[in-house]
């Protein structure tokens, strides 16, 4: 039996957040502003279908139980739902999650429900349609809502909404947004824009702390929840009267890192140990054949002692994080 991921620090790993593409079909401002520009990497360049099996497979024997599959866009992928219905295999993995710009859920959310997915996070900015059309340069606000209804009528009791918290755009719309939820079962989650290589003038433009969403959220009544093993980053707050929940996203935070639980494999096979680190460890070589198990696990085990204590974007350090489309929700 393997052990447990843990790292220097004591921190244990449950939660595996797996990229399956680089690429998106959105031209967010704050992500994207330009579209999608292939960085020498071709689409059949990206994880296969078993490679995908053999990295789960890895990290579900070593204590993993939950996996997030990001992007890019990953429902971009034809074969998305086989992605899904791989990572199903392993029965220790509980939670199957995805985060998605919403543009294909409600064509395929009953698809992958059935194929084991057991989460939705959808991005939504703006609950302005034209709002929407400008920070994501697609005018599909209609066809995202309609993917959230669809959640609900595939049986999902609960979906999650990212919306990325900026000064100019959405900071001043907490009561638009509490009211949307008052009577839905969804988790709405600001996340803090976070400065990137190519984002350094947008931030300083942007960037507001959760701070002042937290105080307004106290001040009304609402209670932080204690936070499972398994978890993301999000601290949450519930209300009596409220259906809905809300999450926050400080990576700004003093102890943001001293809980983190999750590890990154990137679109093309490197396990990056933070988000916003410096380069990432190759896994690729070790996914061509089930027999390389025991050598992956190995080589993941001995680079968790090299994992930081914490991350250094308070001094302006943003790793090799170029854009906000690698952080995948």
């Amino acid at each position: 039996m393997v052990s447990q991921f843990t790292d220097a620090f004591s921190r244990r790993f449950y939660y595996l957040r797996l990229s399956v593409t680089d690429v998106c079909n959105f031209r967010c401002t704050y992500c994207l502003p330009d579209g999608y520009k292939p960085q020498g990497v071709r689409n059949k360049s990206f994880l296969s279908l078993d490679e995908i099996r053999r990295v789960t497979r890895a990290f579900a024997a070593a204590g993993t139980e939950k996996v997030r599959l990001t992007g890019g866009e990953p429902s971009l992928r034809r074969d998305f739902t086989d992605i899904i219905a791989a990572v199903r295999e392993n029965a220790s993995i509980r939670q199957i999650a995805v985060t998605t710009n919403g543009y294909r859920l409600a064509r395929d959310i009953k698809a992958w429900r059935a194929a084991g997915l057991t989460s939705v996070n959808v991005s939504v900015d703006s609950l302005d349609a034209r709002q929407f059309h400008a920070i994501t340069g697609q005018d599909k606000f209609h066809q995202v809502m309609a993917g959230i209804d669809a959640a609900f009528d595939a049986g999902f009791e609960k979906v999650k909404v990212n919306s990325v918290l900026m000064r100019d755009l959405n900071s001043h719309s907490l009561a638009t947004f509490l009211d949307w939820i008052r009577h839905r079962p969804i988790q709405l989650r600001f996340i803090e824009l976070m400065e990137t290589g190519d984002g350094g003038a947008l931030f300083r433009q942007q960037h507001i702390s959760g701070e002042v969403i937290r105080d307004q959220l106290i001040m009304q009544g609402w209670q932080r929840q204690v936070r499972g093993r398994s978890d993301g980053p999000a601290q949450v707050f519930r209300h009596p009267d409220y259906q809905g929940e809300i999450g926050l996203i400080m990576p700004y935070e003093k102890d943001f890192c001293a809980s983190c639980n999750r590890l990154r494999v990137s679109a093309i096979g490197n396990l990056h140990l933070c988000l916003f680190g410096d380069g990432g460890v190759p896994l690729r070589d070790l996914l061509a054949s089930d027999d390389q198990q025991a050598e992956l696990q190995a080589r993941i085990a001995h680079s968790l002692g090299q994992k930081k204590q914490t991350h250094f974007l308070h001094q302006g350090n943003t790793g090799i994080t170029q854009n906000l489309s690698f952080i995948g929700g």
